[in-house]
């Protein structure tokens, strides 16, 4: 359960916690997920660098910058200190619990993406319909590629059914009307096409959100 005061909140056990260094010369960006956490402090899993795939060595005392997604999309982010360490099944790096009120939210949706590859219906107009494959999505939009005699432009509003595969075999289908932001020639008669949602359904924006963090889990456990 979230804990709630105002419009920000703590993260949560099991949540995948994005953390920037002050390493010098050059910050690192690093993922982690919460193991645990008490009245004081926050434990993560020693964290992950997401460019040398390798595990990173936090220090004591050591300043580091964390932010992560609730499940709506929203972006929350504040500062802590590594605190101590603790020997569990799994190693884990003591944070310090950072109040409320110095968590910082960010206003604008800020959705998790992940890349996938699935099927997806699209009307043009009233009249003609094809199936692509997508190249990333997320609960603010997806992007596809087609061939470039589709007759796409920015700005134009297309309609849309997803294709959602979860994990454990189930599917569910997620309509949608997105609106092309962005149309780039990726291949000699191919073009990448980047939406965003105009208009969707909570139900059926949760869905994606739901797949994308099922996405994101098996990303970590890989």
């Amino acid at each position: 359960m979230l804990h709630v005061e105002g419009l920000r909140v703590l993260p949560k056990i099991n949540q995948t916690m994005y953390i920037q260094t002050e390493t010098v010369p050059e910050p690192l960006t690093l993922r982690s997920r919460v193991a645990d956490q008490d009245h004081q402090q926050i434990y993560i899993e020693i964290p992950l660098d997401e460019k040398s795939r390798k595990l990173y060595r936090a220090q004591e005392g050591e300043n580091l910058h964390l932010y992560f997604f609730t499940e709506d999309g929203v972006k929350h982010s504040f500062s802590s200190v590594v605190t101590g360490f603790r020997k569990d099944s799994v190693p884990l790096v003591a944070i310090r619990k950072p109040e409320l009120e110095d968590i910082s939210k960010d206003q604008r949706r800020s959705y998790l993406r992940v890349e996938a590859n699935l099927e997806l219906a699209v009307r043009v107009g009233d009249k003609m319909k094809f199936v692509a494959i997508t190249e990333d999505v997320g609960g603010g939009g997806v992007s596809f590629t087609c061939e470039r005699n589709k007759p796409i432009v920015t700005n134009v509003v297309l309609t849309c059914w997803l294709l959602l595969n979860y994990k454990g075999g189930t599917v569910a289908h997620a309509k949608f009307e997105g609106e092309v932001v962005r149309v780039l020639p990726v291949e000699p008669d191919k073009h990448l096409i980047m939406m965003r949602f105009k208009e969707i359904g909570d139900s059926d924006q949760q869905k994606i959100i739901r797949y994308c963090f099922e996405r994101q889990l098996d990303k970590r456990k890989d």
